[in-house]
């Protein structure tokens, strides 16, 4: 990702573009494929030299942040499936294709997840 007088610099040479085309001619795309607009904006004001904080606060506690937090809770969805987000198979060190036995205690409403490598 572009910062400062690199990422004004590529921004004009690309000017004539759409801002997704911009944003991502700069490097701000997530490991999705995401467009990081939030970030890419913040980066050209501040490369503007105008500073700005990163958008939370504190206990004093007028705003929190917005972004997902690890809470170790979910949810079954509508369709039945339930989630395990990334924050939690990488907190565990988990590798995308590791297979798991899934082991049901009904009597309890639990589910283990037993490693198969």
């Amino acid at each position: 990702m572009l910062e400062g007088k690199e990422l004004l610099e590529k921004a004009k040479l690309l000017s004539k573009k759409s801002e997704e085309e911009i944003a991502k001619g700069c490097g701000y795309v997530g490991p999705s494929g995401r467009i990081l607009r939030k970030s890419f904006y913040r980066a050209l004001i501040e490369a503007k030299g105008y500073k700005i904080g990163d958008g939370r606060q504190g206990k004093n506690g007028n705003r929190a942040s917005r972004g997902r937090k690890t809470e170790f809770k979910t949810k079954v969805h509508g369709n039945g499936n339930l989630l395990i987000g990334h924050a939690y198979t990488k907190k565990l060190g988990l590798e995308p294709g590791q297979e798991f036995k899934i082991e049901l205690k009904k009597e309890l409403k639990t589910i283990y997840l037993i490693p198969l490598n």
